[in-house]
């Protein structure tokens, strides 16, 4: 299937048209936010704090005067950046251990197997928390967390598709003209191997926006002055009273954007005509 006719299967969906043109809106934001947001995210101004929304600002202010729209617009950066960046390395990471195990099989597959076991039975959030306790907070510790703590899944779906084509005609054709192993793998096998694991990847992007914001809510993702939707949220609890909307508009901002990338999601998966479980492993 050539990328046009893919692009139009999913645009002709309106759930996919709605969400392709939500997720772009939100690329966008995050790629041009210096240029977009209407003040400086960094901006402190006292005398306004905890402003309500209003025509100057259109999402309020926050307890230190700060725009609240400018703020949610940089975060878009962070959070997106980091989840985008870590589910890409954990996507290559797992499709590299799992494409070697299941075609080399053998001590090998049985060792990154148990790792991979080992690294599944934890939920993501707590193995997440572990690797920062070890690393410290920041974002590069929260991209690498949340790259391994999903790197199992990748690893185990990617192993799945190779094992269940190795021994198909193509492959053997390819061993018999006198193909390398590595040539069969990463030439033959892992690109037909991809399209599931890329379609899996893209869903977890929206639990790894969830992870970034829980890690930054709890003070381990982004810094101060660093802008991100978690940490935002936090800030926001202490004057839920107050201000509401410091917490409700970061939140409805990350609900928004998981919620349009499952149904992207969905649509590409119905698009592709994708039938088996994409966390089968």
């Amino acid at each position: 299937m050539s990328r046009s006719s893919l692009a139009g299967r999913i645009i002709r969906s309106p759930r996919g048209a709605i969400c392709a043109l939500f997720l772009l809106a939100l690329v966008l934001c995050a790629l041009f936010a210096p240029w977009i947001a209407p003040y400086d995210y960094a901006a402190q101004k006292l005398s306004m704090a905890n402003t309500p929304p209003s025509a100057a600002h259109w999402l309020g202010t926050d307890e230190f005067g700060r725009d609240l729209l400018s703020r949610i617009i940089q975060g878009a950066r962070t959070s997106l950046s980091v989840s985008v960046l870590s589910i890409a390395l954990s996507v290559l990471m797992g499709a590299t251990l799992g494409a070697a195990a299941g075609y080399f099989g053998g001590v090998f597959d049985k060792i990154v197997t148990v790792i991979v076991d080992l690294t599944w039975s934890f939920p993501e959030i707590l193995l997440a928390l572990i690797l920062i306790a070890i690393l410290g907070p920041g974002l590069h510790s929260t991209a690498i967390a949340i790259a391994i703590a999903y790197l199992a899944q990748f690893t185990r779906l990617t192993r799945a598709q190779v094992m269940a084509l190795k021994g198909e005609l193509f492959v053997d054709a390819a061993v018999t003209a006198g193909a390398r192993p590595a040539r069969v793998l990463f030439l033959h096998l892992l690109p037909n191997a991809m399209t599931p694991v890329i379609v899996a990847g893209m869903l977890a992007t929206g639990d790894a926006i969830v992870l970034e914001a829980t890690l930054g809510f709890f003070g381990l993702g982004a810094q101060p002055p660093v802008p991100s939707w978690g940490a935002m949220m936090s800030s926001g609890t202490a004057q839920i009273f107050i201000a509401p909307w410091i917490i409700i508009f970061p939140g409805l901002v990350i609900a928004a954007a998981v919620i349009a990338i499952n149904l992207f999601g969905d649509a590409l998966i119905e698009a592709l005509d994708i039938r088996r479980p994409l966390r089968d492993g």
